[in-house]
């Protein structure tokens, strides 16, 4: 089986910072995308950022030039670095991750239990 388990939320003033992280456990292969997505109190989840096997990250609009997504490939991690935070952004954040596992070596994606990120004063 393969396990995600996030880190790293809480509660956080205007401006402040986070790093989320979040790390795979189990019958891993490869890990090929690894993703964050939130969701807000009555909003649809959204992709937020995208870091590739290689390293390519992509983020949504709203979080560029805040936002940083990284990972480390021999820990099976993905993190995101968080910074100048809005109250916009409070959400529940679910890392997810393209997995092949050694089972039956087929992808699959898998996702975490999610942490909360509240931004206010």
């Amino acid at each position: 089986q393969v396990q995600l388990v996030e880190s790293g939320g809480g509660l956080v003033q205007p401006g402040g910072s986070l790093r989320l992280s979040c790390a795979a456990s189990g019958s891993i292969f490869s890990i090929n995308n690894m993703d964050w997505y939130r969701q807000a109190p009555g909003k649809q989840r959204e992709l937020v950022a995208r870091i590739t096997k290689g390293g390519s990250a992509n983020y949504d609009d709203s979080v560029k030039g805040r936002f940083t997504i990284s990972r480390d490939n021999a820990k099976y991690t993905v993190y995101l670095q968080m910074n100048n935070l809005k109250p916009e952004d409070t959400a529940v954040y679910y890392c997810s991750a393209n997995i092949v596992n050694w089972n039956n070596f087929r992808a699959v994606d898998y996702w975490g239990q999610g942490t909360q990120v509240t931004v206010s004063s």
